[in-house]
């Protein structure tokens, strides 16, 4: 497969391109941009310029030769939560879509703009170039305010949840509710908004006839990059809402229920990846490292390892999907438990999406703070993990914390 890289002459940022390409794609009759910004596979952002993404397995992608850093193209898709869940319930997307890009814009670190592709797919680099800098209108959505589930619903599951801790059914779990509402207008604007104001290291952005997803999240699932492999769970929050909240910082590096929570999660995901990776190859370079979200602090560790010569990508979604910390340990009994305390399924929330590139590998993404929208309806999951020691009204505030920043975004507050 032959992969190729050109610098284009323009300085249009990320999202203002995605808003261009978006518009360029919808009076073309033409399916939507995908997108990935942030922090992914070393780029600032990462846009197939438009790509259909259509309901199907996790796909399989043949190895190409690439000089660092180059993407070239692959599959952008998701996985949902769904595929794991032993009740077999589902949200209204579908519950893993894939799509094939044989062509992508990729940001560079320093901020170049490249045109890259797979065995010379896309445009040429001048008509790429005049796109760019095309003036399209501005989008806009409309949304009502979300509604939530009653506390008293959240809190009980969270009781229900320490009891089963305390009879020694497990160690921890991640217990979440679904926010809900109504939307009208683009997803893709709403996402070029999230993006530029919220600034999150892992969204993501696929739609197609099917609905459209919507991600801020601020965390790494997974990301193999040939047999080197990573992952970076997130477990421990306090607030994050202004000056004042700076303090937090260190508030949350002492506290002993969010150190434990942080820790037992990381372990699961030593424990997982261990599953694959060559003895004596895991290790935990980081761990308990307090970092800045939309709205929140987090506590985050991570877990790197060398696969074994015959582990393929799916492989390692099979003995770590979904991702340790948004279900719990031991894992099985989380699973289980989650089943049975929350009242409706998760759908694409805490599943994971990305990318799979024969050039650059394969990250993916915790799918937090993200939007799932379809047929006029929008919904936000949120949660966090409880431990022995969880309070059941802080565990429901950190759900109010954690969605704020969105729910601010959707109602078109600046931020």
């Amino acid at each position: 497969m032959r992969v190729s890289s050109t610098p284009l002459r323009t300085d249009v940022t990320p999202a203002r391109a995605f808003e261009v390409l978006a518009h360029h794609a919808a009076t073309r009759g033409l399916p939507p941009p995908a997108m990935l910004s942030g922090d992914w596979f070393g780029a600032r952002a990462v846009i197939a310029p438009s790509l259909t993404v259509s309901p199907g397995a996790f796909p399989a992608a043949p190895v190409a030769d690439a000089p660092p850093d180059v993407i070239g193209g692959g599959w952008f898709g998701y996985l949902g939560y769904d595929l794991a869940d032993p009740s077999g319930r589902t949200g209204f997307l579908p519950p893993s879509a894939w799509g094939w890009a044989d062509h992508v814009l990729r940001w560079s670190g320093s901020g170049t703009c490249h045109l890259e592709s797979l065995d010379g797919g896309g445009p040429p680099v001048s008509t790429m170039e005049s796109l760019l800098a095309s003036a399209p209108p501005a989008s806009s959505w409309s949304a009502g305010p979300l509604r939530r589930p009653l506390p008293s619903e959240h809190r009980d599951a969270v009781k229900a949840c320490v009891h089963a801790i305390e009879a020694g059914e497990l160690f921890q779990a991640n217990i979440c509710s679904r926010f809900t509402g109504t939307f009208s207008g683009s997803p893709a604007a709403l996402f070029a908004a999230g993006v530029s104001s919220l600034a999150p290291r892992r969204a993501a952005f696929l739609s197609g006839a099917w609905g459209s997803v919507v991600s801020f999240s601020p965390e790494l699932f997974l990301a193999r990059h040939g047999r080197a492999v990573r992952s970076t769970p997130i477990k421990g929050t306090l607030p994050r809402r202004g000056p004042a909240d700076d303090g937090n910082a260190e508030l949350l590096r002492r506290s002993a229920k969010d150190v434990a929570e942080n820790v037992m999660i990381t372990d699961l995901v030593r424990n997982d990846l261990g599953r694959v990776c060559e003895v004596g190859s895991v290790t935990v370079p980081s761990l308990l490292r307090v970092r800045p979200a939309p709205g929140v602090w987090h506590l985050d560790s991570t877990v790197r390892g060398t696969l074994r010569p015959a582990v393929s990508d799916a492989d390692l979604l099979a003995a770590t999907f979904p991702p340790g910390s948004v279900t719990g340990a031991p894992k099985i009994r989380a699973l289980d438990l989650i089943a049975a305390l929350e009242p409706v399924g998760r759908g694409v929330y805490t599943g994971a999406i990305g990318l799979l590139s024969p050039a650059a590998g394969l990250e993916l993404n915790v799918a937090i703070r993200t939007f799932e929208i379809a047929d006029g309806a929008i919904a936000l999951g949120v949660g966090g993990g409880i431990t022995a020691d969880s309070d059941p009204e802080a565990e429901w505030q950190e759900c109010l914390h954690k969605a704020a920043p969105l729910e601010a975004l959707l109602a078109g507050v600046e931020q």
